[in-house]
């Protein structure tokens, strides 16, 4: 609520005025806050910096020795058949005695120790954390240079060239035969540059009336004429370009 402000020196300021006291609305407060602190206390500031409060504390028997958390392996169980510890080896064979025979085997052994040991495939570091691959792959040889067929036109390019040859030549015996009947002539090289001239001076003056256009579309008859001009120009591009690229060219003789 605002308060009139008035000058200091004014009648009104006279008369006694009563203090309007606010009373501010109670906050409220839910009816399990108690329980919500005992729970908050109860689970987490026991173990908030040591870990939980009560914990099973080892005997002092059972104190920690040295290589108690490694892992061992199970033991195997000693075998002892009769009194093998007291019992004597066999005796070593005289030089006298006759070797024992008649056992074959099929192992080679002039290829087991003529045979060369094989080579490590040569490999590339390319990190100070001693990460490699092999050489081959990592493209510091010339792998690919080397191949039986570097540097030839592949199948599908020449498929592709033989193609457009036989169309050519399929499209040059059809401008022969036009010609022979008289539907077709050449157009000669000052032809053709006037033909070019005379496109690009009409693209010319589309494109100054295409600029002279307004900014805003705003009815279909804009948008139509916009459209129209553009494909003028479209068509008149795709002329010229087409003129650029031939040399010969042939029109129809009216």
């Amino acid at each position: 609520m605002s308060k009139a402000v008035y000058p200091r020196e004014s009648v009104y300021n006279l008369v006694p005025k009563e203090e309007v006291h606010l009373q501010k609305t109670q906050r409220y407060v839910s009816t399990f806050r108690p329980t919500v602190v005992l729970e908050k206390k109860s689970t987490k500031d026991a173990m908030r910096t040591m870990g939980p409060a009560k914990v099973e504390v080892p005997t002092p028997e059972k104190y920690l020795k040295k290589h108690s958390k490694e892992p061992k392996l199970p033991e195997q169980a000693q075998k002892v058949v009769g009194n093998s510890y007291t019992m004597r080896k066999s005796a070593v064979p005289a030089r006298t005695d006759n070797p024992p025979m008649g056992f074959q085997t099929l192992r080679d052994f002039i290829k087991t120790a003529t045979a060369v040991p094989m080579k490590p495939k040569p490999t590339s570091v390319d990190t100070s954390k001693g990460h490699k691959q092999l050489l081959e792959n990592s493209g510091l040889v010339p792998k690919y240079i080397k191949k039986k067929h570097y540097g030839e036109v592949p199948e599908y390019l020449q498929q592709r060239n033989e193609e457009e040859q036989r169309a050519q030549e399929e499209y040059d015996m059809f401008v022969e035969e036009q010609r022979e009947q008289g539907a077709m002539k050449h157009l000669s090289d000052e032809e053709r540059h006037i033909v070019l001239e005379g496109l690009k001076k009409n693209w010319d003056e589309l494109h100054h009336d295409y600029q002279g256009l307004s900014l805003v579309t705003d009815n279909l008859s804009k948008k139509a004429r916009r459209d129209s001009l553009g494909a003028a120009m479209r068509q008149l591009e795709n002329d010229i370009k087409l003129i650029e690229r031939f040399k010969t060219i042939y029109i129809p003789s009216y």
